[in-house]
């Protein structure tokens, strides 16, 4: 297979996983929703102009820098398609585990998070629908499977509101069964995206074989520019050396799983985006625990060289 005719290609999952995708995408709001409490907020009340600042490049940066991005590299309009999905997706609890290891200020990543997966029912199909019809060829696949404006924002945003309002009232209530119940969720949903990869991979081999080093090459590249830009536009807010962490990880670390159940079930699992948000789901997790020990040893070399100084 040549990877110029990779657009006109489609992942094609065993018929029997069909069901797999709207229980996927539940399964990931919910298991997100257990972990949100109102005091996850506390950010946005005492620092309401930075927190607004900090969403904004979440919501709006991120998309604008892969939009221009896409315009400079010109890759393939599913691959396009791909990067702009996962720009659009919210940040996930990954980042923050990846900001308390990194010694970040875990309340304004908690905060990110919560406000990110919050809107996501609103936001996240408008942004995917948005972003996309300002670069045309990723317009053209979002065209091709004639996706409506409105029933698709009703439908999607339903079914990720559903579950966020549903898990939110279970933790607000029943916190301890909420702590309990929330790694199987999470596991159930991990669990869900291998088999859903699995299946397309098996199915479809031609296609991952083709993309190969390209995407990788260029999921690379998204994320690192994801990672500058967080740790850039916190620093232009004001926030202290921990806080830019935090924004680093939020803006670096991206849903994208949750992008590729949307790819998948909604337009068709065109084959470039599905190899951009698979690849995305699986290479953030490596860098993100690499720049994780790099900031410690940064903080390391600096406490041995107070130490060294002081003697």
């Amino acid at each position: 297979m040549d990877m110029t005719t990779l657009d006109s290609w489609q992942i094609s999952l065993d018929p029997r996983f069909d069901i797999f995708m709207p229980i996927g995408l539940v399964t990931m709001m919910l298991a997100v929703a257990l972990a949100l409490k109102v005091e996850d907020f506390a950010f946005l009340r005492r620092y309401p102009a930075r927190f607004a600042g900090a969403a904004a490049t979440q919501i709006i940066g991120l998309p604008l820098m892969t939009l221009i991005l896409v315009h400079i590299l010109n890759p393939l309009p599913s691959i396009a398609f791909g990067m702009i999905v996962v720009a659009c997706c919210p940040g996930g609890s990954t980042s923050n585990f990846l900001t308390h290891l990194a010694r970040g200020n875990t309340a304004l990543s908690v905060s990110l998070t919560a406000t990110s997966s919050l809107a996501a029912a609103l936001v996240t199909p408008i942004s995917i629908l948005f972003w996309s019809n300002l670069y045309a060829p990723a317009a053209g696949i979002v065209n091709a499977v004639e996706i409506e404006a409105g029933p698709f924002i009703l439908g999607m945003g339903a079914l990720l509101a559903l579950p966020i309002a549903a898990g939110m009232t279970f933790a607000h209530y029943h916190p301890v069964w909420a702590a309990r119940i929330r790694p199987v969720l999470m596991v159930a949903a991990l669990a869900i995206i291998i088999v859903l990869v699995a299946s397309g991979v098996a199915r479809n081999p031609q296609i991952f074989m083709a993309t190969g080093l390209v995407v990788l090459a260029i999921a690379v590249g998204h994320n690192a520019l994801a990672f500058l830009l967080g740790y850039g536009v916190g620093r232009a807010l004001g926030f202290d050396d921990s806080s830019r962490r935090a924004m680093t990880f939020e803006v670096g670390i991206q849903n994208a799983g949750l992008g590729l159940m949307i790819v998948i079930a909604v337009f068709g699992g065109a084959g470039g985006a599905v190899a951009m948000t698979g690849t995305w789901s699986i290479w953030h997790l490596v860098s993100g625990l690499t720049l994780a020990g790099a900031f410690r040893a940064w903080d390391g070399r600096k406490a041995r060289a107070a130490l060294k100084a002081a003697e």
